[in-house]
């Protein structure tokens, strides 16, 4: 069992130094020692209650997914009537009262419309999503079921949750917290990001594009009134551009929407010299795209993003190829943001910010003096009874304990993960198992030495019966850790990774590493006794 050959040893060295060194960059970073550029510089990321950062409670508009429920069916309900054969001719359609209903122009395409009117109500399973009624023997009535709407809001908040997961990724911020909370409230902890406006401006932005029709028809003065003709809507200008202040009324139905759009840039339009995004839809959108300029030459159509226009240009000629691009007075910074918030998807359903604070470093700084100062007491004093209690095995240990620091520092660094306050909970935690393990191994060849074992077999015989508890203790652990990891959230993660790595390379240090330190010194020195 102490047998150790070369090219072990060679290999266990060698593992020890490379993630030992992947851990240097980290301690001058900690202890504010400059690390040379030119050097690779693996750092573990501090989280929010260490680095700081922008911390924001979003509410999600319930009733918006109502409206967009309604307004979804209505253009299925269209659809299907409208690709019958026969088609099937409706009207009066109203969508007041949060239900759909219409009626049919003929008694006898009753039954032919509720056939096809079934796949669209009934959800997934047994899940109904809508009920579907037939009065005065031609009127459809479709209400959508709280059911139906509860499993709507669900999705539309893990869609949205991933919108921003995307968003703050894309601007550079390192493992952010974004988790739900409750229906329809999510949380955004991004740590580092000092200002709050700007996150908000960017995970705020539902970057909902649509393009839609100009109503040629509507007076200006109804627009102005607010008063739509039927089958549109009116939207204001958006802040900032030329016509800012006024309203203009468009096609409700139709259009194109950006959810087909398979990138987004911002650029500048060399003609102009304005700063503009440049979007570029996919093969099907860009086929729908050419469809509608194509039918629609020399008329306008607005642009409209967040139910705000940004522009109504004219199509002066059918646009191919599946690009486009949004003007809007934009400056660099906002186009950049617009883009990428296309990029990332709209989100399903409008957020509201209810609660933000910024969270200082200072209190992250005060955090990490205290807890490296704790360290470093405990640490030291921990060292200082296993050298007075074990002597030479005292030594082994304390070396592997400063090893394992080492180690989960060089580690977290390599997988670039992210410290909090809780781990260095798990940290220092991992420390005193560390010390468990050789104060096991130590005290069972203690026991066989007192049993009359000889040396070499009372250390063979300590180190395998120990290992034996410190391996199934440990599995506990990682077992523990494991689940925290996967049912846990944001600083429990965390808490859950450091945990993982410590156990794994305390049992490492304090027991393959300290074997084969203990090996060398029983084969150069060839004791006849042991002072442990």
């Amino acid at each position: 069992m102490l047998d150790f050959p070369r090219w072990k040893q060679i290999w266990l060295w060698s593992l020890i130094i490379v993630v030992s060194l992947a851990a240097l960059p980290s301690l001058a970073s900690l202890t504010g020692v400059r690390w040379p550029q030119s050097l690779p510089s693996p750092t573990i990321n501090l989280g929010l209650d260490l680095a700081g950062g922008s911390h924001i409670l979003l509410e999600a508009d319930a009733r918006q997914i109502a409206s967009q429920r309604l307004e979804t069916m209505e253009e299925a309900v269209r659809s299907v009537m409208r690709q019958a054969s026969p088609a099937i001719r409706i009207g009066d359609v109203s969508t007041k009262d949060r239900r759909l209903s219409f009626m049919v122009d003929s008694a006898s395409d009753v039954d032919r419309a509720r056939e096809l009117l079934l796949p669209l109500v009934n959800g997934q399973g047994l899940r109904r999503e809508w009920t579907l009624n037939v009065v005065d023997e031609t009127r459809f009535v479709l209400v959508p079921t709280q059911e139906g709407l509860d499993a709507a809001l669900d999705q539309a908040m893990d869609s949205a949750k991933d919108v921003i997961d995307r968003r703050i990724n894309a601007i550079g911020t390192l493992e952010p917290t974004i988790i739900r909370q409750g229906d329809d409230r999510i949380v955004v902890q991004a740590p580092g990001q000092q200002d709050p406006e700007a996150l908000k401006a960017l995970i705020g932005q539902t970057a909902k594009l649509e393009f839609k029709l100009v109503d040629e028809t509507a007076l200006p003065s109804d627009v102005q009134a607010g008063n739509a003709p039927p089958g549109s809507q009116i939207f204001p200008y958006a802040e900032g551009t030329p016509f800012a202040g006024g309203k203009l009324a468009v096609r409700r139905l139709g259009g194109i929407k950006g959810d087909s759009l398979t990138n987004a840039q911002a650029t500048v339009n060399p003609q102009t010299n304005e700063n503009v995004v440049t979007i570029q839809f996919d093969q099907q959108g860009a086929a729908k795209f050419a469809r509608l300029t194509t039918q629609n030459v020399n008329k306008p159509f607005a642009i409209i993003l967040d139910n705000k226009i940004l522009s109504a240009p004219n199509i002066n000629e059918p646009i191919r190829g599946g690009t486009a691009q949004i003007s809007g007075s934009f400056t660099a910074e906002s186009a950049n943001q617009l883009a990428i918030a296309l990029r990332s998807g709209a989100l399903p359903v409008d957020l509201k910010v209810i609660e933000e604070r910024t969270v200082g470093p200072d209190l992250g700084a005060d955090s990490i003096r205290s807890g490296m100062i704790a360290m470093g007491i405990g640490t030291g004093l921990v060292l200082l009874l296993m050298l007075v209690t074990y002597g030479r095995f005292g030594f082994y240990a304390d070396m592997a304990l400063v090893l394992n620091v080492l180690m989960i520092l060089g580690i977290m660094a390599v997988l670039n993960t992210t410290l909090t306050l809780p781990g260095i909970a798990g940290f220092v935690l991992t420390i005193g198992a560390a010390v468990d393990a050789n104060v096991l191994i130590n005290e069972r060849i203690r026991e066989e030495r007192h049993r009359g074992r000889r040396v070499v077999q009372a250390v063979e015989v300590g180190y395998t019966e120990a290992s034996r508890a410190i391996f199934d203790a440990n599995i506990t652990n990682v077992i523990a850790a494991v689940l925290l990891f996967l049912f846990g959230q944001g600083p429990v993660k965390g808490f859950a990774v450091v945990l993982v790595i410590g156990v794994v390379t305390s049992v490492f240090t304090a027991v393959t590493i300290t074997r084969m330190w203990v090996a060398g010194y029983l084969r150069r020195a060839r004791p006849t006794d042991l002072h442990i």
